[in-house]
């Protein structure tokens, strides 16, 4: 049987966590060590910048770039506004778009049109659902998760992992037991789209992609380290109610994986899965840098999220500034294509190289990897 709780704490915690990112100064607390990473400048590309192909394909859709708004948010009449302003402009520009976690709309069905508005805005675009691994743990079953799919008419299932964030929360749940992968598993049998492991700012580690392979799951969302801290969100909740886990949040609000190592961590481990490099990308030059080493695709979060609250038109300029930083990148470093991009020279260095020794990923050989010569 699912547990429910009250809704109204619910609707009350996702106000609180807009406005924590927003305004909060939780996020850059670290890097991304995408810094680490230099694409190899190409004097004579052979091409010109008309000639620049971004697109691409999101688990089997095709999409005019390999650039994702990721889930984020929904659950009131104000974030669904939200939610419709990104929808629209995702949908002029073909792209993808998540939505935040879905449990509210199970413990409070009037918060239902906050994400039918997405579909509504973007009928055509991939949209990948959202729910947490604690609820399945919790009872969630099959008719729960086709409950949220059926809400956007989901391309994809991202159920996501934030142990991290859960720990601090002042009514964190921390169910991560082994059983719930066997559980997910068998569910992802009978729900008829492709599930995604998405990490919410931590980062994957090789340890863990091995450990969701063997189950079967090959879709991943890394959410490295270095963009928003969710540990330093809870942590300002936490101080408002004087909450007592607020002391050790401050300690870990820098913990995880930097997204440009945790690319390479999940590409190493799991070489022909589909990946989303998120985490603290910022523009275009992210995305291929991201892409470069080992992502399918770039994802955003907070920097939508800022944009819509200024609405379409600044939604609209922010990612077009995006697409042309990458068709700039692409062009310099001589990328004709994504494919040529996934490809593309690159310069490891500082952090990033310490890092890959330190866990054991020689560079010659993941140079092979990222390249598809596995």
């Amino acid at each position: 049987m699912t547990e429910t709780r009250d809704p109204r704490h619910l609707i009350n915690r996702k106000l609180e966590h807009v406005e924590a990112t927003v305004f909060g100064g939780v996020e850059r607390l670290t890097s991304t060590m995408l810094d680490d990473i230099t694409l190899v400048h190409q004097a004579f590309p052979g091409f010109s910048l008309e000639d620049v192909e971004t697109m691409s394909y999101f688990l089997g859709k095709k999409i005019s770039s390999p650039i994702m708004v990721t889930g984020m948010t929904g659950g009131t009449p104000e974030l669904g506004r939200l939610n419709g302003i990104i929808a629209s402009v995702v949908e002029e520009m073909g792209l993808v778009m998540g939505v935040g976690s879905e449990r509210i709309v199970i413990e409070n069905p009037s918060s239902e049109e906050s994400f039918r508005v997405v579909r509504r805005n973007a009928p055509t675009s991939p949209l990948v659902a959202n729910i947490g691994v604690p609820q399945l743990y919790r009872g969630y079953g099959l008719s729960e998760l086709k409950t949220i799919i059926s809400v956007i008419e989901a391309d994809a299932l991202a159920v996501h992992l934030n142990v991290a964030q859960e720990v601090f929360q002042p009514e964190g749940e921390t169910d991560y037991r082994e059983e719930t992968l066997a559980k997910l598993r068998d569910l992802s049998k009978e729900i008829g789209i492709p599930v995604i492991l998405k990490e919410t700012g931590c980062g994957l580690s090789i340890e863990t992609v091995r450990r969701f392979s063997s189950y079967g799951f090959h879709n991943f969302d890394v959410s490295g380290q270095g963009g928003t801290s969710w540990v330093a969100v809870e942590k300002l909740r936490g101080e408002r109610r004087g909450n007592w886990k607020s002391r050790s949040a401050s300690v870990f609000s820098t913990w995880g994986i930097p997204t440009a190592a945790t690319i390479m961590e999940t590409r190493w481990s799991d070489p022909t899965s589909f990946i989303i490099g998120s985490g603290g990308l910022r523009n275009g030059l992210d995305i291929a840098k991201a892409i470069a080493l080992g992502a399918d695709v770039g994802g955003f979060a907070l920097p939508v999220l800022e944009a819509s609250l200024e609405g379409k038109n600044s939604v609209r300029s922010f990612l077009n500034d995006v697409l042309f930083q990458l068709q700039a990148a692409m062009l310099m470093s001589g990328s004709k294509d994504v494919k040529s991009l996934r490809k593309a020279s690159i310069v490891i260095r500082g952090g990033l190289k310490e890092w890959m020794e330190s866990r054991g990923i020689s560079l010659s050989t993941y140079d092979k990897v990222r390249k598809g010569g596995y």
